[in-house]
């Protein structure tokens, strides 16, 4: 192989490795367009599903808890694709809802031992009285 020869497969190379990068670009693009055309598909049924009451309700849970926000989310647009929504939910109905949803779940509980807390440093300066 002549040095000819080397800077033409270098060049071809060169070249395809640009056009793989140049697509990505592309296809990451698709990819964005795709999920914002998903994230206004989910605001539009939301939206005819929601009164302003539960919306707002539903963004202030996104934004204190968001990973249960987008469970309820995601739980409303498959109710209202399947049809199980009548109509407008909502505020009271949206926590009824939602009380149903936490309702499975368990609760946590947090115990405090007091015994130990009663072992303290201070029960002895009372043996002196």
């Amino acid at each position: 192989m002549g040095d000819d020869e080397l800077a033409q497969i270098r060049a071809n190379r060169m070249a395809e490795m640009q056009s793989q990068q140049g697509g990505g670009g592309d296809q990451q693009q698709k990819m964005q367009e795709k999920a914002k055309q998903m994230e206004d598909m989910k605001n539009g049924i939301l939206s005819q599903i929601l009164d302003q009451k539960a919306r707002a309700r539903l963004n202030t849970m996104m934004i204190a808890k968001p990973e249960k926000g987008r469970q309820v989310e995601a739980m409303l647009c498959q109710m209202a694709q399947t049809g199980q929504l009548g109509g407008k939910l909502g505020d009271e109905e949206l926590k009824g809802l939602l009380n149903r949803m936490t309702s499975g779940q368990a609760t946590s509980k947090v115990k405090f031992d007091r015994r130990r807390a009663a072992m303290d440093s201070d029960d002895d300066d009372l043996d002196d009285l």
